[in-house]
């Protein structure tokens, strides 16, 4: 599967699949038609589907300007409730794009917000603000058992899955990741390889969510090393439970 990232405002991608046996494609998460439509016209293609993740702007912001000039199907949460939907995703649903060549699964994922939802399939899964590399979004709807588990839905999913968030944060989040986890070597190296990768700007993405799980600390919070930092933040007796420390350190993040 050919998956290209366009890149919106100062950090968003947006993802475009690309059909193996014909010029259409579907993409995620436009917040911005404007780069959309200039890859589409440079290649001569056909625009068949938008894939949502989650109502913010920067993610929807472009859909009525593409749907109005390509007719395209937009496929959209259901509790996010929004007037250009085709189609209201919830957790299980099938969705075929490209003239039935992919289907993905629908994983209701709330947290960042309350309405979030995943695309899974071959190999890849589309997850918004989510899960970042080393990271995950801010918690603005959802509260901490209910992000954890979502994330922990995301974590047991195959190893060799291709995670594409839809934010160029990697080496911050890295950045706070060897705070949290200053012995772990999974992180130094992938700060050494990311950089390198920003350096020549090509895109950090996609990671896999084997990755993930040796340096993202939000998919570690049954780790000791990383339940130590939280105990100390909190300045508390010891604890071991995941979604506290969970919650610990994603106040930790937003404050860093």
């Amino acid at each position: 599967m050919k998956v290209i990232p366009l890149s919106a405002f100062s950090d968003n991608y947006i993802w475009v699949i690309h059909s193996s046996n014909s010029n259409a494609v579907t993409v995620v998460d436009p917040g911005d038609a404007s780069p959309v439509i200039d890859y589409i016209e440079a290649n001569q293609l056909s625009l068949e589907t938008i894939l949502i993740t989650h109502h913010h702007n920067d993610h929807i912001g472009g859909v009525e300007t593409l749907k109005n000039r390509y007719q395209c199907q937009v496929f959209v949460p259901k509790r996010d409730n929004q007037s250009f939907s085709d189609r209201d995703l919830v957790e299980g649903d099938k969705v075929s794009v490209l003239n039935d060549e992919y289907q993905f699964r629908v994983i209701e994922v709330p947290g960042h917000t309350m309405g979030h939802i995943a695309f899974y399939g071959h190999g890849a899964l589309f997850c918004g603000d989510t899960l970042f590399k080393a990271g995950c979004g801010r918690m603005f709807e959802g509260t901490p058992p209910v992000f954890h588990e979502s994330l922990q839905k995301l974590a047991d999913l195959p190893a060799e899955t291709k995670v594409y968030c839809a934010h160029e944060y990697t080496l911050a989040n890295l950045k706070f990741a060897q705070s949290v986890e200053p012995d772990n070597p999974a992180i130094t190296k992938e700060i050494e390889y990311s950089q390198s990768l920003r350096d020549k700007n090509q895109p950090t993405l996609p990671s896999t969510i084997g990755q993930e799980l040796e340096f993202n600390p939000f998919l570690r919070c049954h780790k000791r090393s990383v339940q130590e930092t939280a105990t100390e933040a909190a300045k508390e007796k010891t604890f071991s439970d995941p979604v506290r420390t969970f919650a610990t350190i994603r106040r930790l993040k937003d404050n860093f």
